[in-house]
């Protein structure tokens, strides 16, 4: 009777073992994805400074000439 519980029992939980282990897993794939976003947006603002700043003196060139 034992043996037929255990068995159920561990029939019943894999489910939600899986469900734990993937939970884990998107947490580590998302943490690991943060430096990374980071990491973009701040070459999205030095880089959309740049840019300004290169339009800014293109609009000057020719407002000179």
């Amino acid at each position: 009777m034992r043996i037929i519980t255990f068995i159920i029992a561990f029939l019943l939980l894999t489910g939600c073992v899986g469900t734990v282990v993937g939970t884990a897993a998107d947490i580590v794939i998302e943490t690991a994805k943060i430096p990374f976003k980071v990491g973009k947006a701040v070459i999205d603002v030095a880089s959309d400074d740049n840019s300004s700043d290169s339009t800014s003196r293109d609009q000057l060139d020719d407002s000179r000439s």
